[in-house]
């Protein structure tokens, strides 16, 4: 194996090894290479064990996190087809041995020559943990996951072969990574913290100093004595280690020499301000308990995933890269799209959505925005591009006064036509709906959160996956003077206050919202009568 430079939080999870390895890092620190480096040796130290890989859907574990692991591999020299199979039941000529615990099938498992495997976890396919025992739990982009159904499903499972591999620390334990979560329901592994115990590591760090300064001393004098010491030491180690937690927490500085100074002003560049604290800083976000969207809880996010069509691709890496509304398990091919828009000179913002009237939902299944030089023709290009696939070919499009009248330069006509226009060039049939002035911040607020609340036709649910920036846009949107805090949107970007962390994105699910609410255009709905 070539030699792989590791940074110091790579380093520092590999020194210790411990049984349970949590590392909340910042985005670019290398969670993917340590992924791939411990489950090497698992798969190499445990021959014919089964690791479970938790991912928290489908779409983000093939998509995201498996690509990583099997590149490392990759540049590692373990090539697919000869060293590790994933998706199918290796081929006999081969000569592997089989694992401990056969699978029933290989849709979702990865085999290793030394005859372990992995079996992927997706919690959006209920039952993926039942019947299964397992030596070693990976879990990846650990704020996405539902600690109450990893709790139930998955930790119970981790029982796997003692006699086999009692002997190894890190049997039965957990490889746990992350960036800075934003919500309360993603902080969960956050609580491992107070089980990593400084005394404890320090041992593990003096011992780890004796056990290197013997085996040199070693080189020169092979005494018996000194035999029998590293042994002791080794023992020592096992022990601790068994019982150890290691909790990390690093910025992405860590992997400065990495990534270089370019990318970090890059970042700060171009991602929100909040986003740049939790992903890149790895900061705490400061949450607004009280804010415009009082009554929006967790249970107001899902997940949906199509997972015949992210089968049909065998992992094929280079396809599972191009993402497109093919991977949603949430869009009802027999009615038409919903969009609606937020226009700024510098940032333009999309939300799409559809409305299941059995159900009294309105799902925002998307969202898109462009800045600076990309202007308003592509982000509906964007939109055209993702859902090129996508068999009925109607967007409704909910739009108020302030798509009227006004271009910001895009060209001579306003933002209604421009939208319309482009998306006729895509061959999509629009449905233009004028829903008026735009509706008075007290009134808005009332009517958003009765629908968070039940109490409106339809209640607003987000697709976690794919509406990222929209989410931490809604979650941190605040109340000032009784109107929802846009003071930063008239006031110059800086360092401290980007585009992007800013209401535009809220503001174009506001309208989406009030659209869908107020002027359905399903011919057996009609709308309804303002109680306000």
């Amino acid at each position: 194996m070539a030699k792989v430079y590791m940074n110091q939080m790579q380093r520092e999870a590999a020194l210790y090894r411990a049984n349970k390895t949590i590392i909340c890092a910042g985005r670019g620190t290398g969670k993917g290479l340590l992924h791939a480096a411990v489950q090497l040796e698992n798969f190499q130290l445990m021959p014919r064990s089964t690791t479970a890989f938790v991912v928290p859907n489908a779409k983000r574990g093939l998509t995201n996190t498996l690509p990583s692991m099997f590149h490392h591999w990759e540049n590692w020299g373990y090539k697919r087809g000869v060293h590790w199979v994933v998706g199918q039941k290796p081929p006999r000529q081969l000569g592997w041995p089989d694992p401990i615990f056969k699978p029933e099938n290989y849709e979702n498992i990865i085999s290793f020559y030394t005859g372990a495997v992995g079996q992927i976890i997706s919690q959006d396919r209920k039952g993926t943990s039942n019947s299964k025992s397992f030596d070693y739990i990976d879990i990846d982009e650990a704020k996405y996951v539902d600690f109450a159904q990893l709790k139930s499903e998955t930790l119970p499972a981790n029982r796997g072969q003692v006699r086999e591999f009692g002997h190894l620390p890190f049997h039965h334990g957990m490889l746990v990574t992350s960036d800075m979560p934003v919500t309360k329901k993603g902080s969960w592994f956050l609580s491992y913290e107070k089980d990593c115990d400084p005394e404890t590591l320090a041992c593990i760090r003096a011992l780890l100093a004796e056990q290197w300064h013997i085996r040199e001393l070693l080189a020169t004098q092979p005494t018996a004595y000194l035999k029998s010491k590293l042994r002791e030491i080794g023992k020592m180690l096992t022990q601790l280690r068994r019982n150890a937690t290691f909790f990390g927490r690093y910025s992405s500085l860590v992997n400065i020499e990495v990534l270089g100074e370019a990318w970090f002003r890059q970042m700060k560049r171009d991602l929100p301000a909040a986003e740049f604290r939790t992903s890149i800083l790895c900061l705490p976000i400061d949450i607004v308990q009280d804010g415009f969207y009082s009554s929006m809880k967790s249970s107001h996010r899902y997940n949906s995933t199509d997972f015949h069509y992210l089968d049909s691709l065998g992992y094929d890496v280079e396809k599972l890269s191009q993402v497109d509304c093919r991977m949603d398990g949430d869009l009802q091919p027999d009615r038409p799209l919903c969009i609606a828009f937020d226009f700024n000179s510098n940032i333009n913002c999309l939300a799409v959505g559809q409305t299941d009237e059995v159900r009294h939902r309105l799902n925002v299944v998307k969202s898109f925005f462009v800045k600076y030089g990309r202007k308003l023709p592509d982000l509906v290009d964007d939109f055209c591009h993702y859902y090129h696939y996508f068999k009925n070919k109607e967007v409704i499009f909910y739009f108020d006064t302030t798509a009227l009248g006004s271009n910001y330069a895009v060209n001579s006509e306003d933002f209604r036509w421009v939208v319309i226009h482009q998306l006729e060039l895509h061959g999509w049939r629009v449905v233009p709906v004028h829903i008026g002035r735009p509706m008075g911040h007290l009134e808005k607020q009332l009517l958003i959160n009765r629908g968070f609340d039940g109490r409106a036709r339809l209640m607003p649910f987000f697709n976690e996956q794919n509406n990222e920036s929209l989410l931490i846009s809604v979650q941190t949107a605040g109340i000032y003077n009784g109107h929802k805090d846009k003071r930063l949107e008239k006031t110059p970007e800086t360092d401290e206050s980007k585009l992007e962390e800013r209401t535009d994105f809220s503001d174009a699910f506001d309208t989406l919202y009030i659209g869908c609410e107020r002027f359905p255009q399903d011919a057996t709905v009609l709308p309804i009568t303002s109680d306000f």
